[in-house]
């Protein structure tokens, strides 16, 4: 099972939103732990290669998402949760891509020094 590295506030805004919501994400986090995919788990966009996104609709009529990735061995990054109240139009703003991208060579460069590190152990 991998472990779950929280990028900046994505567990604080997971937990946010209503219960329904967190549930469902977070089951599909779960899934993407233990390697399976949550059927309502889709690739964000195609500049974003490995990049996942999960949209759980809640019982408020509001959808909340999940953006995570699975790329960055041995974890399972979870970059960004937010809220999305607009029902018209189903693309992801621009302001919540630029996080996502932002918080992404972030992660990127934690998994590096956490392979550096790693390798640094081994050879003394």
């Amino acid at each position: 099972m991998r472990k779950v590295h929280w990028v900046k506030s994505s567990l604080s805004d997971l937990r946010s939103f209503p219960q329904d919501a967190q549930s469902n994400l977070g089951y599909g986090i779960y899934l993407a732990q233990v390697g399976d995919k949550h059927p309502l788990a889709k690739p964000l966009r195609h500049d974003l290669a490995g990049v996942m996104e999960m949209v759980s609709e809640s019982t408020g009529g509001n959808t909340y998402r999940a953006v995570y990735t699975v790329k960055l061995e041995p974890f399972l990054y979870v970059l960004h949760c937010f809220g999305k109240k607009s029902k018209s139009g189903v693309a992801t703003p621009k302001r919540h891509l630029d996080l996502i991208r932002s918080r992404l060579k972030e992660a990127k460069s934690e998994c590096e020094e956490y392979w550096r590190s790693s390798h640094a152990k081994d050879a003394s």
